[in-house]
C-alpha cells in the first residue's frame, strides 16, 4: 500500500513509502539522485507514518539510487534515530545501492543503538532477514 512519495520532477528522484501488508514491514525505495532535502522529506515521511501506525520493521533499499548519499547523516544518528526507535522501530533492513558496494550510514549510526540495523548487497537477502527477525518476534501460539 502506498503511504507517501516523493518525487523531485525534474530529475526523477524520488522517496517512495509503501507498507506491505503481506509482510507487515514498511519499505522506503530511493530512487535516482536524491539531494539533503528529499532525503529529510522521505525520513520525515516515515516518522508521520509511524507515528500513526507503528511498524518494528523496515526495509531501506537504496538500489535504484544513484550518485552520493547526502550530507544529513549527522541529523540520521542525532533526530531520526532516536525518533524512529521511540516510535516502535527496531529492525532496519539496509540494501545498499546497486552502483556501490560500501555504505556510509552503518559508520555513522551510533554501535548498539536502538534498533538492529543490517546491510545487505541483495534485495532479497535483506528480505530474508526482516522475514526471520518478524518470525523470531513472533510469540508461539
Amino acid at each position: 500500500m502506498l503511504l507517501n512519495a516523493n518525487q523531485d520532477p525534474s530529475d526523477g528522484s524520488a522517496c517512495v513509502l509503501t507498507y506491505d501488508e503481506a509482510e507487515g514491514w514498511l519499505r522506503a525505495t530511493w530512487r535516482g539522485y536524491v539531494d539533503e532535502a528529499e532525503a529529510m522529506r522521505g525520513a520525515e515521511a516515515y516518522l508521520a507514518h509511524a507515528a500513526a501506525r507503528p511498524c518494528a520493521y523496515l526495509l531501506n533499499d537504496n538500489t535504484p539510487l544513484r550518485g552520493p548519499w547526502f550530507d544529513g547523516l549527522d541529523w540520521l544518528a542525532r533526530a531520526w534515530v532516536p525518533q524512529a526507535a521511540a516510535l516502535g522501530l527496531r529492525y532496519v533492513a539496509h540494501v545498499v545501492q546497486a552502483d556501490r558496494h560500501a555504505d556510509l550510514i552503518p559508520g555513522q549510526l551510533p554501535a548498539g543503538g536502538p534498533f538492529e540495523l543490517q546491510v545487505f548487497e541483495d534485495l532479497a537477502e535483506a528480505q530474508r532477514w526482516l522475514r526471520q527477525c518478524r518470525t523470531a518476534a513472533t510469540p508461539a501460539a
